[in-house]
Order: structure tokens, then sequence, then C-alpha cells
């Protein structure tokens, strides 16, 4: 197997990464003969994937990934890190009650959603965290919540993905596939010509029965293989017992109980970066713009080291420094895209050439 894939149960691949904003899950998946199914058309396809009822599963989830990140970034960068996990399992009953487990190295993460109560438990540790979310924080602050906390599988990374380029796109069905031992369409979405993108295309494979994606793969400009590919290598479409979704600390273990709220320094980045976060253009060459708050682009000094990262020292190590009208700053650079971030903490992000991104960014 290639040395670069990964078993993963989901990558966040975000603003920082340089694909304007969409959840990527990838993962290579089991592959087979195409099997004989009904013709269906294009149009038909992607909307029975959008009206299709979630149904229960139990799922492994594997990535392959070849984003050309530096492995010092894959610290530093939001969700970047999961890219690191080994295998996962996921969970679902169809209803919003998911389980994850996570497994990296000799170490698992295992982390339940179940009604307004979260379990984070790290077997590395013997630590599990209990979070009761309140409704007003699930409903009010959802854009807020940490990406790292939240996991996704194929099916959520694909229907989001459709949503957000299918008007930008030119979509046909390009035969059939197996996955995970199941007959699934292979959905094939293209940018038209007016697109700016480094993509080449994004594919999902789609459940003929459920119509769940079971596999996306998003491929870049110049390459043969994904340059993300997320999928499922087993699942099995089955009601799951209620005890999977409650949680037992083990015996020692060491447990946090907090409520999700928004304390006033929360509250203030939010509000800071939601005032001044937009989308410029749309579909394949969206970009994201907006300003990182303040305190967060400031050189720390050597006591507020371990308060967190310094932004412009790990900016330094892999990013390129550029400038242009509109300032100076660092340019991070993947396959699939690229995000600049300005020294006075403007920044902008997309699957789109390094061009588009300072035409986004305006003069100063």
């Amino acid at each position: 197997m290639d040395p670069k894939k990964k078993a993963i149960t989901a990558a966040v691949v975000g603003t920082a990464l340089g694909v304007g904003g969409l959840v990527v899950v990838a993962m290579p998946a089991s592959a087979g003969d195409a099997p004989k199914l009904p013709q269906v058309s294009a149009e038909d396809l992607v909307q029975s994937v959008a009206t299709a009822k979630p149904a229960p599963f139990d799922g492994t989830v594997t990535v392959s990934n070849d984003l050309g990140l530096p492995k010092m970034a894959t610290g530093a960068i939001p969700g970047a890190s999961a890219l690191g996990v080994d295998s996962a399992q996921v969970f679902s009953d169809g209803a919003g009650k998911t389980k994850v487990s996570l497994t990296k190295g000799q170490t698992q993460e295992t982390i339940i959603h179940n009604g307004n109560t979260v379990w984070d438990y790290n077997s590395k540790t013997n630590s599990a965290t209990k979070t009761t979310i309140p409704a007003d924080v699930a409903t009010k602050h959802k854009a807020v919540e940490g990406a790292e906390g939240k996991t996704a599988d194929p099916a959520t990374a694909a229907k989001e993905l459709l949503a957000k380029v299918r008007e930008s796109s030119n979509v046909a069905v390009d035969g059939t596939a197996t996955v995970a031992d199941r007959p699934a369409y292979e959905l094939v979405l293209t940018p038209k010509p007016s697109e700016r993108t480094l993509l080449r295309e994004i594919r999902v494979a789609i459940d003929s029965q459920t119509r769940m994606p079971l596999r996306l793969s998003v491929l870049s400009n110049g390459t043969t293989a994904p340059a993300l590919e997320l999928a499922f290598s087993k699942i099995e479409f089955a009601d799951q017992s209620a005890d999977l979704f409650a949680f037992t600390p083990p015996k020692g273990a060491k447990v946090t109980e907090k409520q999700a709220k928004m304390d006033d320094r929360s509250k203030a980045i939010a509000n800071e970066a939601a005032q001044g976060t937009k989308l410029v253009g749309d579909g394949w060459d969206t970009v994201v713009t907006g300003k990182v708050p303040a305190d967060l682009m400031k050189p720390k000094q050597a006591q507020d080291e371990q308060k967190g990262a310094d932004v412009q020292k790990m900016l330094s190590r892999f990013a390129k420094r550029v400038n242009g009208p509109w300032g100076s700053g660092y340019l991070f650079t993947t396959k699939v895209g690229g995000a600049v971030l300005t020294d006075d903490g403007r920044f902008a992000a997309g699957a789109v050439p390094e061009q588009v991104l300072y035409e986004a960014l305006g003069a100063k």
C-alpha cells in the first residue's frame, strides 16, 4: 500500500488548507468490479442524495492524502492533525447520535455525541471530558465550535461539497463501482470553463440503495492520483444498540465536566471573525476572506509560549514570504489550494491559484 495512505475517521481541511472552507474527509476505498445498476440521470442522483433519509450504520473509515503538507504544519494547522490518525470506526443511529473511535498508535480516542451531551475519552491519559451543550449555544454558536472536535464521514463531506459547487459544475454519472462491498454510482463534478480553480474534478461514489455517499475523491490539476480521498472501507447498514452511545468512564479515569458556553473572550473573537469574514466569488473559485483577531497576530513573549502558538513564528517555518499591492504576508500552498495571511491579520483562502487569492485581498 502507498505509504501516504493512512486510515482516518475524518480529516477536517478548512480554509487554512486552502479549499475554500470546505470540510473534506478522505480515505481509500475497497474497489471491485463495476456492478450493473439501473441507469440514472445525474440530476436525479444528486437530488436523491440531498433528500435521502439518514440510515443507521457502523463503518470503518480510511484516508489517503497527497496534499503536500509540510510535516511541521500538521501539528499547527487546524484539522491537519487528524491526518495522522491510523484508523477510525464510526457509528450512527441515523437520528443524530454518533460514536467515533480514533486510533493513533497505541492511543485510542472515543467521542460520543448523544443529545446535548458529548463525551471525549483519551486512553493514553485515561481522562474523559463530559460536555453539556445548552440549546442556545448549539444553535447560536455552532460555527465557532472547534473543528477538531467535529468529526465527519464521506456522506457529510460529500453533501456539503455538492451543495457548494453544484451550480458551477458540469455533473455526470460515470459508470458504477464497488465500495466497501456495496454497489455504487460514480458521480463526477467538473468545474465549468469560467471557474478559476486548482481542482480538476470531484468524484463521489453513491450507494445505490441508501443513496449515502461512500467515497469522496478530490483531484487537482496535473495529477493522476487524488489529492484527497475519503471513503468507507467497510460499512454495515443496521440498527445500532443504544448502549453504543452511552459512556461509562473506565476505573481510575480522571473526569472533567463542563458546560459549553461562550466566555467574553470567545465572544469577542467570534464576533470579530464573523464581522470581517466574507466570500469572494462563488462555486469552485470561491475565496474566503476575513481578518483574524489582532491578539492572535502579536508575537508571543517567552512567558506566554505555553499559552498558545506564536502565529508569526509558525508561519515563517513553513510558509512563503510574499508581497503585492495588497500588502505583505505569508503564502501557504497545497496541491488543492492555498491561503494568504497578511502581516496585519487579513486572510484569503481557496482552492484557487495564488493570483486569485491576491485579487480577493484587493489593494491595501
